[in-house]
């Protein structure tokens, strides 16, 4: 694992940890940080994050994040020993949604084929 990948797990884990244990705002409950990509040159940091819930609580927690953006990236610094603390951009991360959807749909395909078993099935 090179120094980029350990930092950007670490990136993760602490804004991660800031979420949970640091911001008290009720729209960052279900919030999950699912990656971050740091910039080779420390100054840029991609934070993908999923939120569990509809439309609206993901609009709502976007808007949080984004409300919030300093205070992570200034307890980043804290809780980081790094010489410069890196630009945050958010981006949200469909991958947990679209697994869900196409679990949802499986099931119900799966659900369907046991109600009307085919003809070989019966045999």
């Amino acid at each position: 694992m090179g120094r980029i990948d350990r930092i950007n797990q670490q990136v993760k884990r602490e804004i991660g940890k800031i979420l949970l244990q640091e911001l008290g705002d009720p729209r960052l409950q279900f919030v999950t940080i699912t990656g971050a990509d740091v910039s080779r040159d420390l100054h840029n940091a991609k934070i993908h994050f999923s939120v569990l819930g509809e439309e609206h609580e993901v609009e709502s927690a976007q808007k949080g994040l984004e409300g919030a953006t300093g205070m992570i990236r200034r307890l980043l610094g804290q809780s980081m020993n790094m010489r410069h603390t890196p630009e945050l951009h958010l981006v949200y991360d469909q991958s947990i949604e679209m697994s869900a959807r196409i679990e949802e749909t499986l099931k119900e395909i799966h659900d369907e084929h046991e109600e009307h078993p085919s003809d070989d099935q019966e045999k």
